[in-house]
């Protein structure tokens, strides 16, 4: 940061919501006028051409009308423009204009006023030419060593560089190895172009090798009767330099005192070439550059440098040394020196949003005093009172029990509606599928109190479930008009979701562009994974849950599965899932118990949680406190070490697919490389069978392939039932040991991380090291000391015993130690002891 600012002798906002590029200003006598003041040229996006005449009372003046002579609305956004002798048959300088796909050049005249209101001035449009390709950029200069004239060159944006000398199109040439336009630039004293191309490589073509090459390398040539085939030099380089980084501008510093060089404004280093492409030194910035500008300088042999930088910064170089920073209320993108009002040196920045200003190099130091304090006697009872109450505010802001911050109230309110009924019309499956699927309706409200924009709402439901849309985005939100969306959730898989629970989060700015985050959550219908069926002795899995009160009619807790008398379903009812298993709820008669069976343990997860939250809501709208539910029997963990298997079985296949297909692909290029052998010999031989064992290997790729994708899809199907049982276990463990919330928020985050298997991480090795660390810290036997914490790199482990073992484990533990608490030395240590971030 610079201890001087850059004087400001003139300033003015230009325009509204225009935006403006590094080659929108040009400073230049485009009037001809006989006292060479020059005027400051503006072009904006907008086509917006302006021409001003500073003339400030004072310095530090700002904009009057009388400062802005012309302002002229062209047809198309105006890309760059710069100034020269562009007309024949005669040296007056003329403006050139550059647009999409239009080069204009106009004359700028002015007729002098007789009466107040001062002189007119006009633009007359000399000549055009329409361009047959998308412009990027332009140079100009006396290409050839022409006298007293300037010709143009247009860079396209597919790398075509277009002649034009003057009113006349003279030709046109691709560069060679093209991909991105870059900077160009043309140095007269070598008659020669200099651009960057995308390969970061500053590139020099003579004009002349320009004029006489040709896109192909053979021409054919009529002479005669008959055509001879004639060969032609193809456009290449006259040297090139590999810079290593993207460069912003290319300019040549030819000036009198000083040897001519290349200076290229990189994204971190200024270069400074020799003509012949030799490298002379670099200067590595310490901020983000935007622009510069060379010129001469003062000092024999010597060129200064203006460098405009995005810390709203202008740095001035003696060559490759510092000489001064001085500080700008904007961020320039274009910066050029004029002479106004007899003033030389006066330094024109114009920022993207169109802030024009022109200043000067002062010496003026910010000015800031520091109050003058007040003598007083020390009173050191005060001090020591006023010691004691911050130590008291500083021990309570420090206590652990509160380290979550408060919530502050949200400037946006968002507001979920499920409809719990299916919607009327299905939505399609598609790919010319007819199969209808089933589906819901959710409606997002989002309500502000004060204005907001960038508004991203985002949605997720748990896998299989499907979202007709996932994201919606909005611009601005205006206070008390709320915005609302509606999208569809649909099941399009042939199995049920661990839980119905979504999340919608936002994303927002305030007013003061403050980033700020709103969440909820909402539970979808049960109505939409599974249908009633007639009661059937579903056999295998049983889950009885104990409960203080009567047994509650069965049709009045699930009314939306009730299509005719509600006393059939008093006592039982069953359930029918995708894959066409059924889960079958009873109610006794006599006791107060609920039991839900099933053929398969994982599909009792989302019925029972379902009843549970029935229940504890029934009760609840009654006015009935004291309902509780409980669970006697004992936990079915070899069912859930079942799926466990299963999971880690698959997880297993799957690295084995993927080890599989990469010998195969190694064995599938050697073949290529024997082929493209044969292929390029002079005298090629028999391929002996080659292609048959090219083939037979890309059909065993392929059979590979479709076999891991298949396993892949079970992978995913197992990793959804080992959630269901892993919540289902949750629900008993919570059940049995009357655990709180908080308990039971950390066994969630334990026994359920939200990740996705892969091959670097996967939930075996995740859950086995969150469990163990459980044992060692809250439920550690009282006498076991606590093993050091160490850094452990998580990979898939070789069998899942040790897994089963802590699981087992930390279950005994639970029933002597109901409840958890984790100190915040257990949960720096906890994040200390994994190998891989977290991904909650």
């Amino acid at each position: 940061m610079s201890l001087f600012k850059a004087r400001e002798w003139w300033s003015c906002s230009i325009g509204q919501q225009e935006e403006f590029d590094h080659g929108c200003l040009c400073v230049s006598n485009i009037d001809n006028s006989t006292s060479g003041q020059d005027k400051i040229i503006i072009g904006s996006f907008a086509g917006l051409l302006r021409v001003f005449l500073p003339q400030p009372c004072q310095p530090g003046t700002t904009y009057k009308p009388n400062d802005l002579l012309l302002e002229h609305q062209l047809e198309q956004a105006i890309l760059q423009i710069t100034s020269g002798r562009f007309v024949s048959g005669t040296e007056m300088v003329c403006l050139a204009v550059l647009h999409p796909q239009k080069l204009a050049v106009y004359r700028f005249t002015g007729t002098l006023g007789v009466v107040e209101q001062g002189n007119e001035y006009q633009l007359n449009l000399m000549y055009e030419h329409n361009l047959q390709r998308m412009a990027c950029n332009m140079t100009r200069g006396p290409f050839g060593h022409v006298k007293g004239k300037d010709f143009i060159c247009v860079q396209s944006m597919d790398g075509f560089l277009a002649f034009f000398e003057q009113e006349s199109f003279t030709s046109g040439r691709l560069l060679p190895k093209f991909l991105l336009p870059g900077p160009i630039c043309y140095n007269s004293r070598t008659d020669s172009f200099i651009t960057v191309s995308s390969q970061r490589f500053l590139e020099s073509y003579r004009y002349e090798a320009l004029a006489v090459s040709t896109d192909e390398s053979n021409t054919l040539v009529q002479t005669g009767d008959q055509w001879n085939t004639q060969t032609r030099k193809t456009l290449s380089a006259e040297w090139t330099l590999n810079i290593g980084e993207q460069a912003l501008d290319v300019r040549v510093a030819a000036f009198d005192q000083a040897p001519t060089c290349v200076l290229v404004l990189g994204e971190r280093h200024l270069f400074y070439v020799q003509e012949g492409g030799k490298l002379s030194c670099m200067r590595k910035l310490e901020s983000s550059p935007s622009c510069f500008l060379p010129y001469a300088s003062v000092q024999e042999g010597t060129v200064q440098i203006l460098v405009g930088t995005h810390d709203k910064s202008l740095l001035v170089f003696c060559d490759d040394q510092l000489q001064w920073v001085a500080r700008l209320s904007h961020v320039p993108i274009s910066a050029c020196i004029g002479t106004f009002r007899d003033l030389r040196g006066i330094v024109v920045t114009i920022s993207d949003e169109g802030h024009l200003q022109c200043s000067y190099l002062g010496t003026n130091p910010d000015s800031f005093k520091a109050p003058r304090m007040e003598n007083r006697d020390v009173n050191f009872a005060e001090m020591e009172a006023e010691l004691k109450e911050l130590h008291k505010v500083i021990k309570t802001s420090t206590n652990t029990k509160d380290i979550v911050p408060k919530k502050c109230k949200d400037d946006l309110v968002l507001t979920t509606t499920i409809i719990s009924t299916l919607d009327a019309t299905h939505v399609a499956a598609g790919d010319g599928d007819e199969e209808m699927l089933p589906s819901v309706t959710v409606k997002v409200t989002l309500e502000s109190e004060q204005p907001v924009h960038h508004v991203k709402l985002m949605l997720s439901v748990p896998v299989p479930l499907t979202l007709s849309t996932d994201q919606f985005s909005f611009y601005y939100i205006d206070p008390g008009k709320p915005m609302s969306v509606d999208f569809a959730v649909l099941l399009k898989e042939d199995f049920a979701p661990a839980d119905l629970d979504g999340m919608a989060i936002v994303t927002y700015s305030t007013p003061s562009d403050l980033p700020k985050v709103v969440e909820s959550s909402f539970s979808l219908p049960l109505l939409l994974v599974c249908q009633a069926v007639l009661t059937t002795n579903s056999t295998g899995n049983k889950i009885t849950i104990d409960t203080n009160k009567p047994s509650v009619h069965l049709g009045s807790l699930f009314e939306e599965f009730v299509k005719g008398d509600k006393s059939e379903l008093a006592n039982a009812i069953s359930f029918q899932l995708p894959d066409g298993s059924s889960v079958t709820v009873l109610a006794s008669k006599t006791s107060q118990r609920y039991r839900v069976q099933s053929v398969r343990f994982e599909n009792l997860c989302l019925v029972t949680v379902e009843l549970y939250q029935r229940l504890v809501n029934h009760f609840h709208k009654r006015g009935i406190a004291d309902f509780t539910c409980s669970f006697a029997g004992p936990l079915p963990l070899d069912d859930y070490f079942k799926i466990i298997d299963i999971h880690f079985e698959l997880r297993q296949l799957a690295e084995h697919f993927m080890e599989l297909l990469t010998k195969q692909a190694v064995e599938f290029r050697a073949i290529q490389r024997c082929l493209l052998t044969r292929f390029k010999d002079k005298n090629p031989a028999s391929v002996q069978g080659l292609d048959f064992l090219l083939e037979k290997t890309y059909a065993q790729m392929m059979e590979l392939s479709e076999s891991a994708q298949a396993n892949q899809r079970s992978l995913v199907r197992a990793r959804v039932a080992l959630e269901a049982g892993g919540q289902l276990l949750l629900l008993l463990l919570q059940l049995s040991h009357d655990l709180t919330s908080s308990t039971t928020g950390i066994l969630r985050a334990a026994l359920l991380p939200m990740l996705e298997d892969s091959q670097q991480l996967g939930w075996e090795e995740t859950v086995e090291t969150a469990v163990s660390h459980l044992l060692s810290t809250s439920l550690a036997e009282p006498n076991q000391d606590r093993p050091p914490c160490s850094v452990t790199k998580l990979t898939i482990p070789r069998e899942t015993t040790g897994l089963k073992k802590s699981l087992r484990l930390m279950c005994e533990r639970l029933s002597k130690k109901c409840n958890l608490n984790l100190t915040v030395a257990d949960c720096a240590d906890a994040r200390s002891c994994q190998g891989t971030p977290s991904t909650r």
